[in-house]
C-alpha cells in the first residue's frame, strides 16, 4: 500500500507536470487543488527537490517546477524517493536489502521466493511507467 506521503507526492508531481511550460507552481495552489495538507506538502516537495526531481524559485513568481523531463522519471524512482523500498520484505529488496531475523535459510524460504517474484513483476510495471504516462491519464 502506498503511504500518504507517496500518494500526495505523486499527485503533486502530476499537477506540476500538467502545467504549461516551466512556470513555478505555488504550494498553496497544489495544496488547494489536490486537497493535500500544506505543511505535509512542503516537506514532500523538499524531499523531491533534495533528490533533484524538482527545483524551486523564491519570491514573486516563485514556486516549484520540474527539473527533469517527465518522460525520464519513472514511477519506481518516485516511490523509492518518497517511500523507500518497493519490495514487501527487506530480504527481497534490491536497494534496501536486510536479512530477515526470523529466517534460518533464505535460499529455501518459500516466502522469500514468492515475494521476489511479486517484487520483480511490480518493479517491471513501475519502471516502465513514467511521470509523462501518468499525466496522460
Amino acid at each position: 500500500m502506498l503511504s500518504k506521503k507517496t500518494k500526495y507526492g505523486l499527485k503533486a508531481l502530476i499537477y506540476i507536470a500538467k502545467q504549461e511550460g516551466p512556470t513555478p507552481v505555488l504550494i498553496s495552489d497544489i495544496s488547494e487543488k489536490e486537497q493535500i495538507p500544506k505543511k505535509f506538502l512542503e516537506a514532500i516537495l523538499l524531499d523531491l527537490k533534495k533528490f533533484g526531481i524538482l527545483g524551486s524559485k523564491k519570491g514573486k513568481g516563485g514556486g516549484y517546477y520540474l527539473l527533469k523531463d517527465p518522460k525520464t522519471v519513472t514511477a519506481a524512482t518516485l516511490i523509492r524517493v518518497l517511500d523507500g523500498p518497493i519490495a514487501m520484505l527487506p530480504c527481497v529488496s534490491l536497494n534496501f536489502y536486510e536479512r530477515c531475523a526470523d529466517c534460518p535459510q533464505e535460499e529455501t524460504c518459500a516466502l522469500n521466493h514468492f515475494m521476489a517474484e511479486v517484487r520483480d513483476n511490480t518493479l517491471a510495471l513501475l519502471q516502465q511507467k513514467t511521470l509523462y504516462d501518468l499525466i496522460q491519464l
